[in-house]
């Protein structure tokens, strides 16, 4: 990057800055979402609040699908994820 190019770009820099936390911060929300014992903590509260009567059988029935589909599926990448982000390709 050049000088001039670098102080017309200035400006936009917390921007820039925003826009990379918070890529980071989603890309760390969906590993810890899909991280197995995470996964696996949240069917044993589910379970317990079956069993407590806190949630009804469908409730119960969707949740664990949903849960079961996050274990079975691998969780995608960061690298994959920074490879298929238009903006970051121009930069490669």
């Amino acid at each position: 990057m050049g000088i001039v190019s670098g102080l017309l770009l200035l400006p936009l820099a917390p921007v820039r800055g925003t826009a990379w936390i918070a890529d980071h911060l989603l890309q760390e929300a969906r590993r810890q979402a899909h991280d197995p014992r995470a996964v696996q903590a949240r069917l044993a509260a589910l379970n317990r609040a079956l069993d407590e009567s806190a949630v009804d059988e469908a409730s119960f029935e969707r949740e664990e699908e949903r849960l079961l589909t996050l274990l079975e599926r691998p969780a995608r990448t960061t690298s994959l994820t920074t490879t298929t982000n238009p903006a970051r390709r121009r930069h490669l």
